[in-house]
């Protein structure tokens, strides 16, 4: 493709304008609707894995991957392979990746302690109330491998799972032609992955949700994929839990003007060049600094290898917006509720107490949002498409369930008892009410267990 007279431009608007807030939304109006064949062919591929199991996905594996293998334990990695993989690594890339493993882990085992542990207390007649936390047994993760290779979505799939005590990781993995690449390997070794098999698309959420005679069935599955994948994990919620629905990347660069315009524009870049529908925004109160980030836009894309991937981005979804101040920026930021915010200011945290709905802050000039996806700490897995107002980054927590626990004692079940009788009449529930009343005083002596 001839890219001499390649340029991005996003939309310039002006928060001041009569037409801001039609043209804002315009900007922003992405649709999740699957495409109506996809739906319809996910829904065979599901309906024929749970139908005939291993038969099934070693079919479509061959069909849609051109993998050929005598039966699917032949698509399995084994343990000595991920070993394998993460020894042949260059020095420079196994230590990359062993300490972004490490502050990945930290920082989940952090979220643990925080928010991850069992506890109870007792009223003053004796009555135990509380809430067990226990890890879910076995989950799946789905890791992309058409397109790319992303061995941070092992990391930040499998770890925090690994930290909440989950016993069984089980990763699938698209391989197109039988490609296996080493450094995904590596990075299931190092995060504590137990069995993974070269299968992906639908077939791999189906056999996850379902099990085979060969994949074994989970309770969860996470990590993002295609299209077909996002539809799949749509189709198998209830009968196993899923993560999110996760849509285009998004980046918000809340800026005062301080930062350099390149380190601005290149973070720009970070979003869009992960696919056209990707969306990279910019809020700034300063027209003239504005300016200097599209200018340094037109001077860097030509750089960029992904150039064309990247203009069409924000051509079609970017958007440069002047704001008449760092206050209604960060109004707007709410409104959008991104997955990547950066606060790109010399006092970001003034600023930051105005903010209430983003999958990640990134707070400063010096934290660029591509060291979030790799070895910051926090998790990467975050909410797309508006959905950070009432969603949260993938985390400890997601491959954990929680358990009440009650225990109410003699003396406690008197008036508890009262209390439920009376609202049991009132729903005209008379069952629940005498089970209540039966505990009351006088009640019979307890027996012995035999």
């Amino acid at each position: 493709m001839d890219t001499l007279g390649l340029q991005a431009k996003p939309s310039q608007l002006k928060t001041a304008d009569a037409g801001f807030e039609a043209a804002f939304a315009a900007r922003l109006h992405w649709s999740a609707d699957t495409d109506a064949a996809i739906e319809q062919r996910v829904s065979d591929i599901l309906a024929d894995v749970q139908k005939r199991g291993d038969a099934a996905v070693l079919e479509y594996t061959q069909r849609f991957d051109g993998l050929q293998a005598a039966d699917v334990k032949a698509l399995e990695i084994t343990q000595a392979e991920l070993q394998a993989a993460l020894d042949s690594l260059p020095a420079a890339q196994r230590e990359a990746l062993q300490a972004a493993a490490a502050r990945v882990r930290r920082y989940h085992e952090a979220q643990k302690k925080a928010s991850g542990e069992s506890w109870s207390y007792r009223d003053e007649d004796g009555t135990l109330l509380g809430q067990k936390v226990t890890p879910l047994d076995r989950v799946g993760i789905y890791v992309p491998g058409g397109k790319a290779a992303y061995p941070s979505s092992v990391l930040m799939n499998a770890i925090p799972a690994h930290v909440a005590g989950v016993q069984e990781i089980i990763m699938v993995v698209p391989t197109p032609q039988g490609v296996r690449n080493p450094l995904v390997l590596a990075a299931a070794c190092v995060a504590g992955v137990s069995r993974a098999f070269t299968v992906g698309g639908a077939q791999a959420v189906a056999a996850l949700a379902y099990g085979t005679a060969t994949i074994p069935k989970v309770d969860k599955i996470t990590g993002p994929g295609n299209a077909y994948v996002a539809s799949a994990k749509k189709r198998v919620f209830g009968t196993v839990g899923i993560d999110m629905i996760a849509g285009p990347s998004e980046i918000l660069v809340l800026a005062d003007g301080s930062t350099p315009a390149e380190w601005v524009a290149m973070d720009l870049f970070s979003q869009a060049e992960h696919d056209e529908l990707a969306q990279s925004i910019l809020l700034c109160p300063d027209a003239v600094y504005i300016a200097e980030v599209q200018a340094a836009i037109d001077r860097l894309l030509p750089e960029m290898p992904r150039r064309e991937i990247i203009a069409k981005s924000l051509n079609d979804r970017g958007a440069l917006i002047l704001t008449r101040s760092m206050e209604e920026a960060c109004a707007i930021s709410n409104r959008i509720a991104p997955e990547h915010l950066e606060v790109s200011s010399h006092d970001p945290h003034r600023w930051e107490p105005l903010l209430r709905h983003a999958g990640a802050i990134f707070l400063g000039a010096f934290t660029s949002e591509s060291l979030g996806d790799y070895c910051a700490g926090p998790n990467h897995v975050l909410p797309t498409s508006g959905t950070a107002r009432f969603s949260s980054p993938l985390g400890v927590y997601d491959f954990q369930k929680r358990s009440s626990l009650i225990e109410v004692s003699e003396t406690g079940a008197q008036p508890l008892g009262r209390i439920a009788a009376e609202l049991a009449y009132g729903e005209g529930l008379q069952a629940h009410a005498r089970a209540a009343e039966l505990r009351l005083n006088p009640v019979p002596p307890m027996r012995d267990p035999q």
